[in-house]
This record gives C-alpha cells, sequence and structure tokens, in this order.
C-alpha cells in the first residue's frame, strides 16, 4: 500500500525537446539582450512590496504606483506602521487593494518581527510571508539576490511554454517543473524575463506575429 502512495516520478523529456528547449533560448537571448524585470525598485523590499502589487494587475499600473508608496513607506518598519485606510488609498489603481493592503502591512511586520526589516534569501521563509507565494519568492531571488531557486511562471510563460512544446501543463507549478529541466539553472531567472518580452512584443495572445518570430524554426505551433 505504500508503495501505492509514492509519486510517479516524471518522465524525463526526449532529447529532441532538450535541444529544442536549448535553441529556443539561444534565439531568444539574442532577440531580447536587454530583457530584464519590468518592475521598477532599487532593494529587495521594495521589489518584493511590487510583486505583492503585480498580482493581476499590469507593471506599468505598479510602477506608476510605487513611486508614491514608497516615498511614504521607505523601509519595512514605515509599512508595519501604515495605517490601512491610508495605504489602501495609495494603491487602490493596482485592484484588489483591500487584500493587498491587508498583505503588505502583515508582510512588514513580519520582516521587522523576524528578520530584522530585511528581506530574507530563501524560498522556505518567502513562502510564509502574508501575500507572497512561490511565483513572488522567484521573483524576489532571482531578481534581487541573483538566485536562481526556480523558475517565475505568468500568464505569458505559460502560454507560450505550452505553444512552443516544452509543457502540456496547465498549473503554473508543474510549467515550472518541466521548465526546470530543460532549461539551465543559471537560466531559471532571465528565462521569464525573456518569454514574459516574447509574448509582449511578438507572441501577443490575440493576435500572433508568426511571420515576424524569430522562433518559428522550433516552434510547433508556428503557422509560417
Amino acid at each position: 500500500m505504500a508503495g501505492s502512495r509514492r509519486r510517479k516520478a516524471s518522465k524525463a523529456p526526449s532529447k529532441d525537446v532538450v535541444a529544442r528547449a536549448r535553441a529556443i533560448l539561444r534565439r531568444l537571448k539574442r532577440a531580447y539582450p536587454d530583457a530584464d524585470c519590468a518592475l521598477e525598485h532599487r532593494t529587495p523590499y521594495q521589489l518584493l512590496v511590487a510583486t505583492i502589487l503585480s498580482a493581476q494587475c499590469t507593471d506599468v499600473r505598479v510602477n506608476l504606483t510605487t513611486p508614491a508608496l514608497f516615498a511614504r513607506y521607505p523601509t519595512a518598519g514605515d509599512l508595519a506602521d501604515a495605517d490601512i485606510a491610508e495605504l489602501e488609498s495609495l494603491i487602490r489603481s493596482t485592484g484588489f487593494f483591500r487584500m493587498k493592503a491587508k498583505n503588505l502591512i502583515g508582510m512588514a511586520r513580519a520582516l521587522v518581527e523576524q528578520h530584522g526589516g530585511q528581506v530574507p534569501q530563501s524560498m522556505e521563509e518567502l513562502q510564509v510571508l502574508p501575500g507572497v507565494g512561490r511565483k513572488t519568492a522567484n521573483v524576489v531571488l532571482g531578481n534581487a539576490f541573483g538566485i536562481n531557486a526556480g523558475i517565475t511562471v505568468d500568464t505569458h510563460v505559460g502560454r507560450i511554454s505550452r505553444l512552443l512544446g516544452l509543457t502540456t501543463a496547465t498549473d503554473p507549478v508543474k510549467v515550472e517543473r518541466d521548465l526546470m529541466v530543460l532549461i539551465p539553472k543559471k537560466d531559471w531567472t532571465l528565462i521569464s524575463h525573456l518569454l514574459i518580452s516574447h509574448g509582449r512584443a511578438v507572441c501577443i495572445a490575440r493576435r500572433p506575429r508568426c511571420a515576424d518570430c524569430p522562433l518559428s524554426p522550433d516552434c510547433p505551433s508556428s503557422t509560417v
């Protein structure tokens, strides 16, 4: 019975899929040499706040919101003592502002009480903070600390990975697991930025520009 409850090991990808993934990575690097985190920040604390705000919101909107927010609450200690009504008014335009305000204050208090006001540098410590899941933790670890603990999977990354035949999964955690097998660890943070850049510039969900796509030779979904 114990054996029947064991999780089945993931099927290893074929050599062809691995080779195609590496070719795609090379093409993306050439096409988007400046791909980077779109959330404007100067410190790990600022990136953590911005990433929490980015849930169900565009990076552009977050970047319009955070300058005033960071000026009002420059440190985790300041945010921990925030008046929730004032905080809500500052972040209202990002959507779901009541829940986000609650999470931001809870996160800041946890940083102050448990980490001396500093953002921790481990997946385990980040994920127990209010408002922080694996996706947010990956963003912070990869972009604030240069730690490739995993791959950030947003809607662009998931959608394009499926179009490229790199995964068939729809669950972000499963997509991440599949990509981590195909992409070298040193490129785990970068691949998200590359795929997001590609999704915004060329592989647009409603009107993909396959004729202009540098990935067409390696994309099974290409119409070219």
